[in-house]
């Protein structure tokens, strides 16, 4: 798995796109703080919503510095939960300008993943994260629904031998104010 790591790694460093196992469907993913690199995959999805991608983080030390108004409750929830769970936080800061929608949140999950958790901590940097299928189709549950379209656009496809046990379903959505206030987006 180490190498393959590196792989993925030396990719998102030239600020290639890759193809990625999660927790919870496979993702394509780049470094979140550069803007090529979100444009490039902008692209493939054919989309230009910033509200449909959010970041992979290692922990909430990672978190806390692209993310600088979230409430502490919004840790305290992250912590507790026993599934996939994508915080929607307020104070975007330090990532790609063309990943944080106008009023400035930003949507991050911290992933119990081996492969994921190995790469945040290679890569030291928040990874984007959005599903692999172009905007309005249908999300892929595993690898062998995953359009060639898709395959052939990004620049590393990981082997899918390193896809665990990931859910085959988006994970839940809360939104959190800088005043704490808390919103069920996605059950």
């Amino acid at each position: 798995m180490e190498r393959e790591v590196a792989l993925a790694v030396d990719v998102l460093r030239k600020g290639g796109i890759i193809l990625y196992p999660t927790d919870t469907v496979w993702g394509i993913g780049c470094d979140a703080t550069n803007v090529e690199a979100v444009e490039k995959v902008y692209r493939l999805k054919r989309s230009e919503d910033k509200h449909s991608m959010l970041v992979l983080c290692r922990d909430a030390d990672m978190v806390v510095r692209y993310v600088d108004k979230a409430p502490g409750i919004a840790f305290e929830v992250m912590e507790m939960s026993t599934s996939p769970l994508t915080l929607i936080l307020p104070g975007a800061t330090g990532l790609a300008q063309n990943l944080i929608p106008e009023e400035k949140t930003l949507g991050v999950r911290v992933p119990e993943h081996e492969f994921c958790k190995m790469l945040l901590r290679k890569f030291g940097r928040p990874i984007v994260s959005t599903s692999a299928n172009i905007s309005g189709e249908a999300t892929p549950k595993s690898v062998k629904d995953i359009s060639r379209e898709i395959i052939e656009g990004v620049d590393f496809m990981v082997n899918p031998r390193f896809q665990g046990r990931p859910t085959g379903k988006p994970s839940s959505i809360i939104s959190f104010s800088e005043r704490g206030e808390v919103k069920v987006l996605r059950d």
